[in-house]
């Protein structure tokens, strides 16, 4: 019996939308792989409707995000590759730790709870939404400027702007404000993973050497927080920001990261396991 993974799950982050994804969707496609992109609950309408009312990006909570996600993974017949982008990243993490999906692969990731590590130029990114504590109840835009600081700072501005009236949404400002609060919080909250989960299946972090939003210093101290067997890597990759799926050469790493997917994957992993 074939037991390799023969579904790729693409994870959205914040401030886009599953239309983030187009380009490795067909890239993946072409290579004779099913590929979902799966919405965020409400996130299911067009970037256009979104923009017009962000009612559903407000709110969202991040336990409904996963919740959703593995109820659409648990369904499928054999255990699919994840990959997430940005806050895909952090889910794609907690949904391993609940043991759905064969291999996971976060790209220029959040962090899961634990992880302080606050560079100056993720702050300057993050602070449309935690310069007033009413955004906690908010969905919160990023302007085209400061798209092009967070997203796509090695793009031409005339890119950059396509990009973003392409690709941007407003982000929950709820589940920004409870990401960084969770680390001065007793307890669990809503980002938290077992580092040392014996079932976890391999993790591959990759980060872009230009990311402004989630610098390589947070890639390199989330994988440092997993202890135990399962494989945990870290790749960075050269002159790409943080919208690494969209930038010029994607396309390699798009193939590199599938490799090393499929060769680490392991399709006899049961659904759902805990």
């Amino acid at each position: 019996m074939d037991t390799a993974p023969d579904t790729i799950v693409l994870i959205h982050g914040f401030w886009v939308t599953p239309r983030s994804w187009e380009e490795w969707k067909g890239h993946y496609e072409a290579r004779g792989h099913r590929v979902l992109t799966p919405a965020y609950p409400g996130f299911e309408v067009e970037v256009e409707a979104l923009n017009a009312d962000p009612t559903p990006v407000a709110e969202v909570t991040l336990p409904q995000i996963v919740d959703h996600l593995a109820q659409i993974i648990g369904g499928l017949e054999k255990p699919p590759i994840l990959i997430g982008h940005s806050a895909g990243g952090t889910i794609t993490q907690l949904l391993l730790d609940r043991g759905l999906g064969a291999v996971g692969v976060a790209i220029n990731s959040a962090p899961t709870e634990g992880v302080r590590v606050l560079p100056l130029s993720q702050l300057r990114s993050t602070f449309v939404a935690f310069k007033n504590p009413a955004n906690r109840h908010r969905a919160v835009a990023l302007t085209a400027e400061q798209w092009h600081y967070a997203f796509a700072n090695t793009f031409t501005e005339e890119e950059s702007h396509r990009l973003y009236e392409r690709y941007a949404v407003p982000a929950s400002g709820r589940i920004l404000w409870s990401s960084v609060l969770a680390n001065f919080m007793p307890g669990p909250q809503d980002a938290h993973v077992d580092y040392a989960n014996p079932a976890r299946p391999p993790l591959l972090f990759v980060s872009g050497s230009e990311d402004h939003l989630m610098p390589p210093a947070v890639q390199r101290s989330n994988a440092k927080h997993y202890r135990g067997d399962p494989v945990t890597e870290v790749r960075e990759y050269e002159g790409f920001p943080h919208l690494l799926p969209a930038a010029p050469g994607w396309q390699r790493i798009a193939d590199e990261v599938l490799d090393w997917a499929l060769a680490r994957a392991s399709g006899a992993r049961v659904l759902g396991a805990q």
